[in-house]
């Protein structure tokens, strides 16, 4: 992948030992977004790939929802691809706020799980 990832901003040896503790609940979140998104869940680190999908989402959310501070127009840009994403072949807001929930959940739980590694 190209350009920066959300998963630099994190330790990787502690981001590998949260994401391998978070799949130990949460694989079933990660297949579902993984087809909900048209990700292919037979390559190697797919989980990662939607780990950071999950991450780049939650700073979309975290922009989209700051009154305080406008996003810059790369980011704008990358949250509306995201969106695409989640919503391509969808047909009602239904499904797309479910796949939007689950990526959501994910990178919070993520977070969390690293917070707590030392």
């Amino acid at each position: 992948m190209q350009g920066t990832s959300a998963l630099d901003k994190y330790d990787e040896k502690k981001a590998h030992k949260a994401l391998k503790m978070l799949l130990t609940d949460k694989s079933n979140e990660f297949r579902e977004l993984a087809i909900g998104i048209g990700y292919p869940t037979n390559t190697q680190d797919w989980e990662l790939i939607i780990l950071n999908f999950c991450l780049d989402f939650d700073d979309c959310f975290a922009a989209w929802s700051d009154k305080h501070n406008a996003p810059d127009h790369m980011q704008v840009h990358k949250c509306n691809t995201l969106m695409r994403q989640i919503g391509l072949g969808k047909t009602n807001m239904l499904e797309v706020t479910h796949l939007q929930n689950a990526a959501y959940r994910i990178a919070e739980d993520f977070k969390a799980i690293y917070k707590r590694i030392e």
